[in-house]
Parts: structure tokens; sequence; C-alpha cells
């Protein structure tokens, strides 16, 4: 089968066949149905973010189930299921405590299977696995509680968003932030994750959704997802306009590019007893600076969010109940189709800031 391998940072990935071991207990060969275009891989493939090398990226997908291990429950061959890109144990002290998106064992483990071990091979290496993912590939092995089985009628290609983006955007709303109906919110960066931001804000019923870029189109395409009020960060003082708009500053602001640039507004621009919530990932070496002073008497709150505070066996399916009442558009973000042999191009259309989410697909 073929796979995009990630050999070194700054280069082009490299399509070529690689080798794929059958599932071992409590994991699942899928067929990759879809898989998202997400800046997190950017991050790898420019070196901003380390994972071992050569390694098989991808975490946003979609897939069909051909094949299970000893002891598999949840699915059986032919399921349709959306990945997830943090699986959990159920045994560690974060997923006793309901914090399954931040399992002990999954992030101790990395871009390895639970049992420390790879299954993708090529050339005589052994491939890391992102996310234990890696669904820019044709076929993946993953453990069973990455694969979450869903309606066989539901769109594949839209699934594989609420895989990551739909999830990490509208979770840090409703699950980490849980916004308040009137409040003011700013979102800074309307990518993929940033526009479900956005969604987020608007199901819980903000009453002003500031959408903070510094591209025209994608402001423009924030406001078709529910942004009441843009700013173009690049052509103003972006938090003078946002302290503008809501009155001195916001409620809740969400970071959701990833620099520590885009973190410093974010944290500026709430208000007092206001929230700042981290959903973007910065570079490794890319530190923010913010002002102590103001995070004790202003009654500041700062605070991560990792795939909106989801835990993925259950808030998949509030996802995609949301979609089939119509309450959050998967369709719209969609704005560009790739085949395997083109992600490459895919990723540098992202890197130029090219508005909406691209989605691999696979015959």
């Amino acid at each position: 089968m073929k796979a995009a391998i990630l050999v070194e940072a700054n280069s082009p990935l490299i399509i070529q066949d690689v080798d794929l071991d059958p599932p071992k207990a409590n994991e699942v060969r899928v067929r990759i149905a879809a898989a998202g275009v997400c800046r997190s891989d950017l991050h790898f493939m420019k070196g901003e973010a380390i994972i071992p090398k050569p390694a098989v990226l991808g975490h946003e997908g979609s897939a069909v189930v051909l094949e299970i291990g000893e002891g598999v429950t949840r699915v059986a061959p032919g399921d349709h299921v959306i990945l997830a890109f943090a699986p959990f144990c159920g045994q560690c002290k974060s997923c006793l405590t309901g914090r399954s998106n931040i399992c002990d064992t999954h992030m101790a483990t990395g871009p390895n299977m639970f049992d420390g071990t790879r299954r993708l091979h090529a050339n005589g290496q052994d491939l890391a696995h992102m996310g234990k993912v890696a669904c820019f590939a044709e076929e993946a092995v993953v453990p069973e509680t990455g694969c979450i089985k869903i309606d066989p009628e539901f769109p594949l290609p839209q699934a594989a968003l609420i895989g990551c983006s739909v999830t990490t955007g509208v979770g840090s709303v409703l699950y980490n932030a849980q916004v308040k109906p009137g409040s003011t919110v700013a979102i800074i960066g309307c990518g993929g994750v940033g526009l479900n931001i956005v969604q987020g804000a608007r199901l819980a019923g903000a009453g002003k959704i500031i959408a903070v870029d510094i591209n025209d189109a994608a402001l423009e395409f924030a406001t078709k997802f529910g942004a009441t009020d843009t700013v173009n960060a690049r052509d103003s003082d972006a938090l003078k306009s946002i302290k503008e708009l809501s009155e001195g500053g916001v409620d809740y602001a969400f970071e959701a590019f990833g620099s520590s640039e885009t973190f410093t507004l974010a944290y500026d621009s709430v208000n007092k007893g206001g929230t700042a919530i981290i959903v973007g990932l910065a570079a490794i070496d890319d530190f923010p600076s913010i002002d102590p002073v103001a995070l004790v008497r202003q009654e500041k709150t700062l605070k991560g969010s990792y795939y909106g505070t989801s835990r993925p066996a259950i808030d998949f399916y509030e996802m995609v109940d949301l979609y089939k009442r119509g309450q959050i558009d998967v369709d719209g973000l969609i704005t560009r189709h790739y085949k395997l042999d083109q992600i490459n191009e895919a990723y540098i259309e992202l890197d130029k800031g090219v508005i909406g989410r691209g989605v691999i697909t696979f015959d």
C-alpha cells in the first residue's frame, strides 16, 4: 500500500509503498476513506514540532474497518469509523478522571502503538505513526479506542473533519470554556479550527463573535459560520479594535493559530475576569510573554484546550448529531479535494492561506 512519508523537515512528503503489520490485540486495521489537511501536520513538516522520522503523518481521518485484532469488541469489519488521534487506555489517572483526551499512556507512548512498537515499515525502517492514526496512507492500524463507529450513511469526508477540527473547535467552546449566552468572544485565527470555534460560539449563544485574522477572505468566510464582526490584524491595531468592539475587552478569547504573538493577543484582549483559551500549538521554540500582574489584579484566566477537552468516544456522537440537526455546518468547511499524490500541493496551498479545509479522499 502507499503512504506519504516525512523523511526530513522542510522537504516534500514522499509517496511510496510501505508495509503494514496485521493488528495485534485491541487494534484495528482500517482502509482510509478521507483525511483532513490540517496545520498541525504542517508544523511537523516545517520542523516547528518534533516527531521521530521517518514518519507517516495525518491525524484527522475517517475509515472503514477491514480487520480486528484479538479482544476488539467496539467495531467489526465493514464498520465506518471516525479516527481519534488521542486514543485512550481507560486505566490511567487522566482516563479515570474523565480526561481521556490527555490519556497518560497515549502521551507516554507517543508515535508508537500502546505496546511501544510500530506497525508501519519501509526500506527496512519502522515508521512513526502520528497520533497513532497516520492516515496519510491507504490503510492504517489503530488502537480500538482510536476508531469510533458511526452510521454508514454519514458522509466520510465530513466524518474526517469531526475527527479533529470540528471537535477541537466546537469542543473548546462547549466543553472547555463553557461560554455563557450573551458573552463577547474573540477568535484569533480563522483556519479550520478557528471556524469551528466561531460555530461553537454561535451555538453557545454568544452575543458578539469577533473573528480576527490577517486574510480578508478568511474573515469573510468566518461570517458565514457566525462571526458578527471582523478584524484584520494586518491592517489595524488588532488589540485596540477588539477592545473597541467589546467595550474594553472580551469575555472569552480563543487563540487558534499557534504563535507567541497570537497567544499574547488573546490574553491581552480579554477584559477583567475574562478567560483566554489557547487552542493552537505554537512552534517548540516560540515562547509568549504575558503580564503576570494583570493575571492577578484583573483576575484573568488563562487555560489550554487540547482536542476541545473532548471525550471522543462520547463527544464525536454529539458532533454528528449537531451536523444532522443542521446546527453546525461541516459541508461548507470543505473547500478543496485532493488525492494522496497531491498532498504536497495541498500543504503549499494551506501554507499560503487558502480558506476552508482541504480533504484528501481515497478510492
